[in-house]
């Protein structure tokens, strides 16, 4: 007798499709990423693959079109229903094909078909707010960029250190004589114990050599303050926003406010809810006045910070995959499922119903999930760390270094040259001839044997 009756449901379903087949059913949806967007004037989407799939199997034509409120469905004080809930109830369409979550209040309306997918609430919002990574690294509150800045810059002194050294006739008066006191290795490292704030010798005792390390000194502390000061930054931002992966640590704290959409069947969950945590929540949004008007107002403020956007797994796996800066928490409740809509009575659903069940074991859904899911996200450097100083926030600190360095290589040059033309004054030699020859005397061949013998000189029992 059952199978009877069965079979009796699934002949009245072919025939309506058949008798409907002439002029099309007419089919309602929602614009929502993946399941329904435009392409110019085409639809695409997860919901258009659906329906393409089970009209190839059942035999019939359709003709879709987009809700006109761009409501979901729910029923106002008066009883009546808004979206694509009461476009099915007042005859405007004959399916309802989206998103649409399978629940009590619907049923007693419209005949909801066999689940297509499944899916519960969760939330998303910007990952430093969810605080992920628990440990922080030294290196964390400079970028790469920044890091290999600060290195270039340490050579960079270093050699500029060590040129002024043999440049300047205060460092080095008799090159001809004696040897050179401030090497390559003593400039670097008296440059480390100055970045140290620590004082190493030997000290210059040019005023270009003192410039220099002055200007250096100065580079070392502004680091180390921008350093310590975004550290302590990010520490604190990070014990701010600690472990904010639950509904449970959501409720329980007030520095990231949280909504969902309002009137939508995840609002109403809460509303409706007996357990105390939950009933928190929607008192919370309530009070706030934190819903928002759909799902992509939700995902542009989660992405802006400070907000949680509660709303269903499946949609916020979808943000989260083409929105790098978003997380979703792992923990899920309120398991529901989304079904395809019909009036009341309709003889479509059972036979919608067994076609969704085939399409499912057959992998069908699965293939058409991840065709819409496929990740987006490119994760860059720049995004790795956002966190992080870069070079452009330094720029200044920079181009004073490197003014300064400029500086006390020409203040250098200046007192070779002050020598050089009393020395060209007092030996009645042009002035060019006399720098050239201090030049070489200092960087030349000369220089180095001058440089040898001194130290043969200076170290007699060694020889």
């Amino acid at each position: 007798m059952r199978s009877y009756i069965t079979l009796v449901i699934f002949a009245l379903g072919l025939i309506y499709i058949i008798t409907s087949d002439a002029k099309g059913l007419s089919i309602t949806t929602i614009k929502e990423d993946p399941y329904t967007m435009t392409r110019g004037p085409e639809l695409e989407g997860y919901c258009i693959d659906l329906i393409t799939q089970l009209s190839k199997k059942l035999g019939f034509k359709y003709k879709m079109h987009l809700v006109k409120d761009n409501r979901y469905g729910i029923m106002d004080t008066t009883g009546n229903w808004n979206g694509m809930i009461g476009e099915i109830i007042r005859g405007e369409a004959d399916l309802a094909v989206a998103p649409l979550t399978i629940n009590a209040v619907r049923e007693h309306f419209v005949d909801m078909t066999t689940p297509f997918m499944q899916t519960g609430i969760s939330f998303i919002l910007r990952k430093e707010s969810a605080s992920e990574e628990s440990t922080i690294s030294l290196l964390s509150p400079l970028s790469t960029d920044t890091w290999v800045g600060i290195l270039i810059a340490f050579l960079l002194t270093g050699f500029c250190m060590f040129l002024v050294s043999r440049i300047s006739p205060t460092e080095w008066a008799e090159p001809n004589k004696e040897g050179q006191s401030f090497t390559i290795l003593h400039s670097f490292w008296y440059i480390t114990g100055a970045l140290t704030l620590q004082g190493v010798g030997p000290h210059p005792t040019g005023l270009s050599g003192r410039l220099i390390s002055a200007i250096w000194w100065l580079f070392a502390v502004l680091l180390l303050i921008c350093y310590w000061c975004h550290f302590n930054s990010i520490t604190h931002s990070r014990m701010k926003h600690v472990s904010m992966m639950s509904f449970e640590e959501l409720a329980n704290q007030n520095v990231i406010d949280y909504g969902s959409v309002e009137g939508g069947s995840t609002t109403m969950f809460f509303k409706n809810s007996n357990n105390p945590l939950y009933r928190r929540i929607y008192e919370h949004m309530e009070r706030k006045k934190s819903f928002v008007t759909g799902m992509e107002e939700g995902v542009r403020r989660a992405e802006l910070g400070n907000f949680a956007f509660i709303g269903e797994a499946v949609s916020l796996d979808l943000a989260v995959a083409r929105y790098c800066k978003l997380t979703r928490s792992q923990e899920v409740i309120a398991m529901r499922s989304y079904g395809i809509a019909a009036p009341l009575g309709s003889p479509l659903v059972k036979n919608l119903s067994i076609t969704i069940l085939q399409l499912s074991e057959s992998g069908e859904l699965t293939y058409l999930k991840d065709k819409w899911w496929t990740s987006s996200c490119v994760v860059n450097g720049e995004e790795k760390s956002s966190e992080a100083l870069q070079p452009r926030e330094l720029w200044d600190l920079f181009l004073f270094l490197g003014l300064g360095l400029g500086f006390g290589l020409l203040l250098a040059l200046v007192e070779l040259f002050s020598r050089a033309r009393n020395q060209a004054k007092d030996s009645k030699r042009s002035c060019c001839s006399v720098l050239m020859s201090e030049l070489s005397l200092r960087f030349g061949k000369g220089g180095i044997a001058s440089i040898k013998t001194a130290q043969r000189e200076a170290n007699p029992e060694k020889i």
